[in-house]
């Protein structure tokens, strides 16, 4: 039996907002774990190092749970303003299983996998396009 359009926004919302409420309790702890590990006393220059490649870590990981964060926000104005579930480039209706899977998703399959195949065309061209300026033949020779 097919749920009601109702019943998949209340529960993507109640999803949603579970996951936001998890996401803040990460990144609290994150950020407690941080404070904690600030203490470099009796370290030596390997822990210090070792110590700071983690900061490094952590500090990318948060970036990317403040995306998630984002995503998570607007999916949710996505419900209040009834636009949630409704594919950002074709318009069409995003599949409820895609939905329970990612809730925050903002395409359909399809234009998914078209977005990802522009990414890894455009990263291609742009590795090939490096590639091309720096050729064995630009390198000055220093000891000419």
């Amino acid at each position: 039996m097919a749920r009601t359009r109702k019943t998949i926004l209340k529960r993507a919302r109640e999803r949603l907002l579970q996951m936001k409420r998890d996401l803040h309790r990460e990144i609290e702890a994150g950020v407690r774990e941080g404070r904690e590990s600030g203490k470099e006393d009796g370290m030596d220059a390997y822990d210090l190092a070792t110590e700071e490649r983690d900061r490094e870590i952590n500090m990318i990981l948060s970036d990317r749970e403040r995306g998630k964060l984002q995503a998570i926000e607007n999916a949710v104005e996505r419900i209040d303003e009834g636009s949630y579930g409704i594919c950002d480039s074709c318009e069409s209706d995003i599949a409820e299983a895609r939905l329970e899977a990612m809730p925050f998703t903002r395409l359909c399959v399809s234009c998914q996998a078209d977005r990802e195949k522009q990414e890894k065309l455009t990263r291609r061209v742009e590795a090939d396009r490096y590639s091309r300026r720096i050729t064995p033949g630009d390198v000055e020779d220093d000891y000419s």
